[in-house]
């Protein structure tokens, strides 16, 4: 399937620099950003990482810590004496001297492994909306549902609807995406995350869930395909 395009009245779409030595990562980010609108470059390794900052421009480099050779602090500073591009750096220890370090070298964010598509993609979009880069829609509607993502609401009529955080995602994942039809699996890994090892049917769970508590009643928004996954339509 094709990637979509950033919207016509876009310029360009910004350009994110990723940079991991995980297979998997790499492929999560490329694929996931790339189907959000984003062109996604890639590197393997800090001295590759180096040469394609030097070379190119970029609106975003997402870094990650470990990393053969140079590892991701030293590519940091190093990126950071010539540049001002901001950094996001990615990191599998949760301890605070590391994001202190990271913050102090000139990082502009932090995120610890294992992560979520979701909340790695909010703070890809508030760090380049602080550099003046609007790269999304923050407000979404679709009949007389709306969902801000910047205040994290949703409202039915008028009413406010209460959403656990997964089901605010898995809505918002949704209405980004609209008439395009989604398998659990591509849910479970866009919602969930890239290393999330639980059953497709936790999909349909949360589904349900939150047609009840949007009022998604036939002929729904949120419809089933049924023996591939989900879509979401409004007409």
């Amino acid at each position: 399937m094709a990637e979509p395009q950033m919207d016509k009245d876009t310029a360009s779409p910004p350009r994110i620099l990723a940079v991991d030595d995980e297979p998997n990562i790499v492929e999560f980010l490329r694929v996931g950003l790339g189907y959000e609108g984003y062109q996604v470059e890639v590197a393997v390794d800090g001295r590759a990482a180096l040469e394609r900052a030097r070379q190119e421009k970029f609106d975003l480099v997402i870094l990650d810590v470990m990393l053969p050779g140079l590892d991701g602090f030293e590519i940091c500073k190093r990126i950071r004496a010539n540049s001002d591009v901001p950094i996001l750096m990615l990191t599998a220890r949760d301890e605070i001297a590391d994001r202190v370090t990271g913050l102090d070298l000139g990082a502009d964010d932090y995120l610890v492994k294992p992560f979520s598509f979701a909340e790695l993609l909010a703070r890809v979009r508030a760090i380049l909306r602080r550099r003046g880069v609007q790269t999304v829609q923050p407000v979404l509607r679709a009949a007389d549902l709306v969902l801000d993502r910047e205040a994290r609401t949703v409202e039915r009529a008028g009413n406010p609807v209460a959403l656990t955080a997964k089901e605010f995602e898995l809505l918002e994942f949704f209405m980004s995406h609209p008439r395009q039809v989604f398998r659990r699996e591509v849910i479970l890994d866009r919602v969930w995350g890239y290393d999330f090892a639980g059953e497709t049917n936790l999909v349909d769970v949360h589904v349900g869930h939150l047609r009840d508590k949007i009022g998604d009643r036939p002929p729904r928004l949120l419809r089933t395909v049924h023996g591939v996954g989900y879509v979401w339509r409004e007409e």
